[in-house]
């Protein structure tokens, strides 16, 4: 990355972003994420919930060792846990875990048990949010997993955006692909995903606050179930 480009104003990244995000809507995946790597280099990342590593892949293709951040929560399932070492382990990428600044254990202390459901936006505000507006500090831009067919909050979801709350460039290569092509891809190049999506679970989060999906449920139906709540605020 050139030097100007480090200097780039929040106004003139929110600008870029909004370029590309109308410039590179009709792109592939991998030309988006060569968008990214050659327009932030190191200070760009990707961000994993280890529901398999699609993202961490096509990024890997365009940076070797690229940064792959993951949010510890404390209440991952062994399995995500599992995914996240053996990607680790077996891809060209550097993982990264964040963790919040409290334990399970000094969170139930200060609030109380089970305070996900009790107050699951607070809960996923200090477990979630927080770290990752810690972690993300040193970067311009990072990318997601989001799809727009996982749920109607995500339908309009850019390929490349502005994350306002961060103030940095939102990256969603994979916004327009479908279920069956993430399945192709992950056929095709033999990427690690996560054991529970063989076991009925659409999306993985937080064990407490995950369950199977139902025959016609969307992607997302799992999360949170009998809430209103669809998003832990990573994503708006």
């Amino acid at each position: 990355m050139t030097a100007l480009q480090e200097e780039r104003s929040t106004e003139e990244l929110k600008a870029l972003a909004e370029q590309a995000g109308r410039d590179l809507e009709d792109a592939s995946a991998q030309e988006i994420l060569r968008w990214a790597v050659d327009t932030f280099g190191k200070r760009f990342c990707v961000t994993s919930s280890m529901e398999d590593a699609v993202v961490a892949h096509l990024a890997s293709r365009e940076l070797p060792g690229v940064d792959v951040v993951f949010l510890d929560t404390g209440y991952h399932f062994p399995e995500t846990i599992g995914t996240r070492d053996a990607v680790e382990a077996v891809m060209d990428v550097n993982v990264i875990t964040l963790t919040p600044r409290l334990t399970v254990a000094e969170q139930d202390d200060r609030y109380g048990p089970r305070l996900h459901d009790r107050d699951p936006d607070l809960c996923c505000r200090m477990r979630k949010v927080e770290p990752l507006e810690e972690g993300l500090q040193g970067y311009l831009a990072w990318a997601t997993g989001l799809r727009r067919d996982e749920s109607v909050t995500r339908a309009d979801t850019p390929v490349v955006g502005w994350d306002e709350r961060r103030r940095k460039v939102k990256v969603s290569p994979i916004a327009r692909w479908s279920q069956e092509d993430v399945e192709a891809y992950v056929a095709e190049h033999g990427v690690l995903t996560n054991p529970l999506l063989m076991d009925g679970y659409a999306s993985v989060g937080c064990a407490p606050c995950t369950r199977r999906v139902l025959e016609g449920e969307d992607a997302r139906a799992g999360r949170w179930a009998g809430r209103s709540k669809t998003e832990c605020g990573l994503h708006g």
